[in-house]
């Protein structure tokens, strides 16, 4: 089995001091740092969001951030804006060892439809290409790390499990936003997929 780490979203907006700070999310980098030496593929995912995009709460007049919509694909979490596309708050934080990876996969990015997964845009059918870069590599594991345990990460992990990778999650290298018990709804929807959580 061939192995690669997923590092999902690990970005200043992210970050504490962020717009959209997950508690604690800069405490994982030293560690993934020391993980990344374990293996010779290494993905990077990066919330890409043009100004204006159709999931910040700003461009939905009356909302507010964390309100909800219905978007053309269903329910969307409104937010408030991140991870503008060029700007400081959608780089990589600082501290973790970018140089060592072979793919950056971008999402988000289309104005219209938000993207959690690594995979897909939050349509479910809009490809992002990794699949495909995992196939032609020869890759049939993962193991993922990042932020947000309960968005990017659950996404990510539960479309790997439905394309038929075997799975890691290591939480230990995690952080979650737990909105109203979302960390322990995603650990469990994960568990239930197959997905094995370290």
């Amino acid at each position: 089995m061939t192995t690669a780490l997923v590092i999902i979203d690990v970005q200043n907006d992210f970050c504490p001091g962020g717009a959209l700070a997950v508690p604690g999310g800069d405490e994982i980098v030293p560690g993934i740092n020391i993980l990344m030496h374990d293996f010779k593929d290494i993905i990077l995912t990066q919330d890409w969001h043009p100004a204006a995009h159709s999931s910040f709460a700003s461009s939905h007049p009356g909302k507010a951030p964390f309100d909800m919509v219905e978007m053309a694909y269903g329910a969307q979490v409104l937010w408030p804006d991140h991870c503008v596309q060029g700007s400081r708050g959608a780089a990589f934080h600082d501290g973790l060892d970018t140089a060592r990876a072979g793919l950056i996969i971008r999402k988000g990015m289309s104005l219209e439809i938000d993207s959690y997964s690594a995979f897909f845009e939050n349509d479910r059918t809009t490809a992002t290409g990794l699949d495909g870069y995992l196939q032609t590599r020869g890759i049939t594991a993962l193991v993922m790390v990042g932020l947000a345990t309960d968005f990017c990460v659950q996404f990510s992990s539960l479309d790997a499990a439905r394309l038929g990778y075997a799975v890691t999650v290591r939480r230990d290298l995690c952080r979650a936003i737990d909105l109203d018990g979302s960390r322990a709804a995603a650990e469990a929807a994960m568990s239930a997929a197959g997905v094995m959580l370290e």
